[in-house]
């Protein structure tokens, strides 16, 4: 729901409630019939503890319900004859947070407790005794405290109810879009680019064969539908990806290093640290820029050697790829669709990446994830 730009904070509206019901108490309490003395001290100590400790219903319902009960009995010993109206705020709060049983058998005790104790420290008739009793705690204000804290958890729970309903619609409609435009993608262009990477590659090798020389603009087309066809694919795998089957992550990388040693390129993984769960997001990251640096390593590098490197850090995860190829400070490689896409994904999660040559040549990819404790 939408507060506005000058909504109060809970804290200052759960004091501000909490002195009132104090001030409130307090105010009942002196200026109606009241013991002198000591008594008289202790028992307003006791009406304004009860009425302060509502600032921290929110927090800790039952503890407040607890608090403000013993104080209703003990300013009700001490000789003042006011209503627990803290108590009834408490017993709102806590039925509010689910503790129904709880603020009903607290009630219950609290209610007899009560009528004993005024046996116990006032004089006079029965009916006297107990009506000084029921004054500090009336059953039908405590009904209503009841009924008002669980009208407001239902009402909260149909909120929170409505909310995910709206999420998971919102995110079945997008599932379906997104499928959509995979599908018409696929129609619309897959074919044609697969004609025009199959007419290009036809175009060259038979220049070759001829022994003819092969026009730039030729080549620029042969490669500029590699690069299109790849990347459509992974588009239409991106769009497609419909959560049925879990992504891959951080245990799918030994695999993926695997099966690039198979092209001839020397790979290695290393994992340090101590291994532990980190959020799905931030291991499809880490899949994403290994495997996108690797693509890279094995089609521009020119390398013959490659390292990864995994890092769990408490905080982080941090990656880092280094390769021997022939990029030099002086002869920086031009960012690509896949630099410009891991960036994205590592600044999405708040992390930090990093791309260069080495200056003895070879390009390196660090990127540091964090985690937020996650373990």
């Amino acid at each position: 729901m939408d507060k506005g730009r000058f909504a109060v904070p809970a804290a200052v509206t759960d004091w501000a409630i909490a002195v009132g019901v104090a001030a409130l108490l307090l105010g009942t309490g002196l200026s109606g019939p009241h013991p002198a003395g000591g008594r008289a001290l202790l028992g307003s100590v006791l009406l304004a503890a009860g009425g302060l400790a509502l600032a921290a219903r929110r927090r800790a319902p039952l503890v407040v319900l607890g608090v403000t009960g013993l104080s209703a009995v003990g300013y009700l010993a001490a000789g003042f004859e006011v209503l627990a109206v803290s108590y009834l705020v408490a017993v709102y709060g806590t039925v509010r947070a689910g503790h129904r049983a709880v603020a009903v058998a607290a009630s219950v005790g609290l209610v007899a407790v009560l009528h004993l104790t005024a046996l116990v420290s006032h004089d006079g008739p029965a009916r006297e005794v107990v009506a000084q009793a029921r004054n500090t705690l009336e059953i039908a204000w405590l009904i209503a405290a009841f009924a008002a804290g669980e009208a407001v958890r239902q009402a909260e729970r149909r909120a929170d109810e409505a909310e995910r309903t709206r999420e998971e619609t919102a995110r079945r409609r997008a599932d379906e879009e997104r499928l959509r435009i995979a599908r018409e993608l696929h129609d619309s262009l897959t074919h044609q680019i697969s004609v025009i990477k199959v007419q290009s590659e036809v175009a060259v090798h038979v220049a070759r064969r001829r022994g003819e020389q092969v026009p730039e603009a030729l080549l620029a087309i042969q490669e500029a539908g590699r690069e299109a066809s790849r990347e459509l694919r992974a588009t239409l795998e991106a769009l497609r990806d419909d959560d049925t089957t879990p992504p891959p992550g951080l245990d799918h990388i030994s695999n993926l290093v695997q099966g690039f040693r198979t092209t001839g390129l020397e790979t290695t993984l290393t994992i340090e640290g101590h291994p532990h769960d980190v959020p799905a997001a931030v291991g499809r990251t880490a899949y994403r820029i290994v495997q996108e640096s690797l693509t890279n390593v094995a089609r521009h590098a020119a390398a013959t050697t490659v390292s990864v490197l995994i890092d769990f850090r408490p905080d982080a995860l941090a990656i880092r790829v280094d390769d021997n190829g022939k990029a030099t400070p002086h002869l920086t490689p031009r960012p690509g669709l896949g630099l410009l896409g891991m960036r994205e994904r590592v600044t999405a999660l708040g992390g930090r990446l990093r791309t260069e040559p080495h200056s003895a040549g070879g390009f390196t990819v660090q990127a540091e994830l964090p985690t937020n404790g996650a373990s």
